[in-house]
């Protein structure tokens, strides 16, 4: 097996979901399932996650199908995460249901040797202290990227902001920017993030695509337009396993290199959500993302950007 060139940590669910085109019950989610399955379009993909002894195997089958490593994947005694939720007629629209920790609420994520040498780590939606503690194990990565969420933004301000100031890139929605910048622009709100220590903010807005900022510039890639979307849950994590999984196949990131890596991660986000779960990735193929990519250039001039 080749050496884990990315290390992603986060949940690990079952999830009960409804959308206007159907509802699906414990069905495999989690921050971590959807990120590795789009990274490993790109370059092997380690996983860090804890599910319990409720765990069917067959989720675990589609890991392999992934070619996920799973040395970082721990089971413990117990139930596994579960989330349900409901998506009204239009799909940015969502009501959580019910949410049960269960094994996630005591998990401390480890990483196996191996993965602390991985030269790009995204620290997935977790709380903002097992983030550090993650970040405690790496040895000198190359690139580490974190999600968070409103959660973690109102209840643990203080090691979020720790984790801000140690991560070369953040992503957050739009709601979640504002809530933590105290800005109701967003131009504003990624310029105050960016003095708390990142070098990148990616803010995701959903159908609308995403916005890149750095200390001098902003890049706007908009999302793949569908005719029809089946299943939104774990589009952002998509995104972000396609960006990181692409900066990780280059070996190397710049502005231009994180522009493109965007492009990469909306491809993949398009296809994730033609289908409940991990449905449409076991199903595709580099072939068809690079096919989509294509068209992706065509559609929005990207063949302008160039990684160097």
């Amino acid at each position: 097996m080749k050496p884990v060139q990315l290390v992603v940590v986060g949940s690990i669910g079952l999830d009960t979901i409804e959308t206007p085109h159907a509802k699906k019950n414990e069905i495999l989610g989690g921050s971590v399932s959807y990120a590795c399955a789009s990274a490993s379009f790109f370059v092997p993909t380690g996983m860090v996650g804890v599910v319990g002894t409720d765990f069917p195997e067959p989720c675990v089958d589609v890991y392999r199908h992934f070619g996920i490593n799973l040395d970082g994947l721990q089971k413990c005694h117990g139930k596994t995460f579960r989330w349900s939720g409901i998506y009204e007629q239009d799909m940015n629209n969502r009501r959580t249901l019910a949410t049960e920790l269960n094994v996630l609420e005591t998990f401390m994520p480890e990483l196996p040797d191996d993965y602390t040498r991985a030269p790009f780590l995204f620290l997935a939606n977790i709380a903002p202290q097992l983030q550090l503690h993650v970040l405690s194990q790496v040895k000198s990565p190359k690139f580490v990227a974190a999600d968070t969420m409103d959660l973690w933004i109102n209840i643990a301000p203080n090691p979020l902001r720790d984790v801000i100031a140690a991560v070369d890139l953040l992503t957050l929605n739009e709601s979640e920017a504002r809530l933590l910048a105290g800005e109701k622009n967003l131009v504003r709100a990624a310029k105050k993030i960016l003095e708390w220590g990142p070098k990148y903010v990616i803010i995701k807005k959903g159908e609308h695509g995403a916005m890149l900022f750095s200390e001098n510039d902003v890049f706007v890639v908009p999302a793949y337009p569908l005719e029809q979307v089946f299943d939104p849950t774990g589009a952002g994590d998509t995104f972000a396993g396609g960006l990181m999984g692409a900066l990780s196949e280059w070996g190397h990131v710049n502005e231009a290199a994180l522009c493109k890596a965007m492009g990469y991660g909306s491809v993949v986000a398009s296809f994730g959500v033609e289908d409940f779960s991990l449905g449409r990735l076991q199903k595709l193929s580099r072939t068809e993302i690079n096919h989509r990519f294509a068209a992706f250039k065509r559609l929005t001039h990207f063949d302008a950007v160039e990684v160097r």
